[in-house]
């Protein structure tokens, strides 16, 4: 009975093109916001931060650049990883080698570099589509990983190819513990996500969804789809790259070419698939659940296997807990194809009729 728009009138435009049309979206998304800053690191520990919070706010960034792209747009893409690995080595060139140069700067020149690499990479998108184009973003990956691993220049010369970042500040404010590193993580994303939403709703939103439902169709209508496709795959690499320089600064602090692998770019696709396809709010979904199912499976199992009699092993709990986590997203595919920001969807609906039948 809370959930209902009674009353609530929209009389210009501006009102009716709001992110969040009913009052209590707004606020509701608005005392989340609060308590993600104010609350959490009250209440959280240090192992919450670094295990699931952390990766979960990049990981969901992560997401929601693949998003833009397969989701939105209908490209499938394979090679997240290496625009990750681009924007973390592009963003840690820019820090050690310009004096002076702040973090968040590099962070974004870093976003900017994985642009270039992705639109690069993108443009076999003109020509092919579907499969075709999933091995072609693949090559992205397997290049990234030559390069980064032969080329020494972008490690600088290091003989073990890993590289590692200290003394991170942002204007003074030093990005040394878990909650400073949260705070950093969780302002990039609500600002990158809200820019992102709006984009999806304007005209080039509307414009990657046309190529993503029928390309032909739309390019009768008038739509360009060498731009479309083009400024999906700017767009997504540039928040993927900004993950990556985020994975690599914030959350690894110390990174080899192998922690960009292709094994990243099938979880992000993962994430985007079970978080649900062409929807910001999947994004996040997918990313709680690739994050934090490993997680609670790797910590409960031992505990149910006590409870049972039953002994289970570091490895067979590793097993386990990989044959759980495959059947969950089979079944979510399966039974919600559309993802879970569809079941959210479902739910919120139902809310808003909720107790009459319909």
């Amino acid at each position: 009975m809370l959930y209902r728009e009674n009353g609530q009138f929209k009389t210009t435009y501006r009102q009716d093109q709001q992110i969040f049309g009913i009052k209590q979206d707004r606020y509701l998304i608005l005392l989340m916001v609060v308590f993600a800053f104010a609350g959490v690191p009250l209440l959280a520990d240090e192992y919450l931060f670094r295990a699931i919070l952390i990766p979960f706010l990049i990981m969901s960034l992560a997401a929601l650049g693949v998003n833009v792209l397969v989701g939105y747009c209908g490209q499938i893409s394979l090679g997240s990883g290496a625009f990750m690995a681009v924007g973390a080595y592009a963003a840690y060139n820019f820090f050690v080698r310009i004096p002076g140069m702040p973090v968040l700067a590099a962070i974004v020149l870093g976003g900017l570099c994985a642009t270039a690499f992705g639109i690069l990479f993108g443009l076999p998108s003109l020509r092919v589509k579907g499969l075709y184009l999933a091995v072609a973003t693949l090559a992205a990956q397997f290049f990234s990983d030559w390069m980064f691993l032969r080329i020494k220049w972008f490690t600088n010369d290091s003989s073990s190819g890993s590289v590692s970042v200290a003394g991170l500040q942002v204007l003074g404010w030093p990005i040394e513990s878990p909650v400073s590193k949260y705070l950093f993580c969780l302002s990039l994303l609500v600002v990158i996500a809200l820019l992102t939403k709006n984009l999806v709703r304007s005209a080039i939103g509307r414009e990657w969804m046309a190529i993503r439902d029928m390309d032909v169709a739309a390019a009768v209508i008038g739509i360009r789809p060498m731009f479309a496709k083009l400024s999906a795959f700017a767009v997504s690499s540039f928040i993927i790259g900004v993950a990556g320089a985020l994975w690599g600064f914030i959350y690894l602090g110390s990174w080899e070419p192998a922690a960009f692998s292709v094994d990243l770019s099938f979880k992000l696709l993962f994430m985007v698939i079970i978080g649900g396809l062409g929807s910001v709010m999947g994004s996040f979904f997918g990313a709680a659940f690739i994050v934090v199912l490993p997680i609670a499976l790797n910590q409960f199992l031992p505990v149910l296997g006590h409870a049972g009699g039953v002994n289970i092993s570091t490895a067979t709990a590793a097993h386990v807990e990989l044959m759980i986590f495959g059947s969950l997203i089979v079944w979510f595919l399966i039974v919600e194809p559309h993802g879970l920001a569809k079941l959210w969807s479902t739910g919120k609906q139902k809310l808003r009729l909720w107790p009459f039948p319909h």
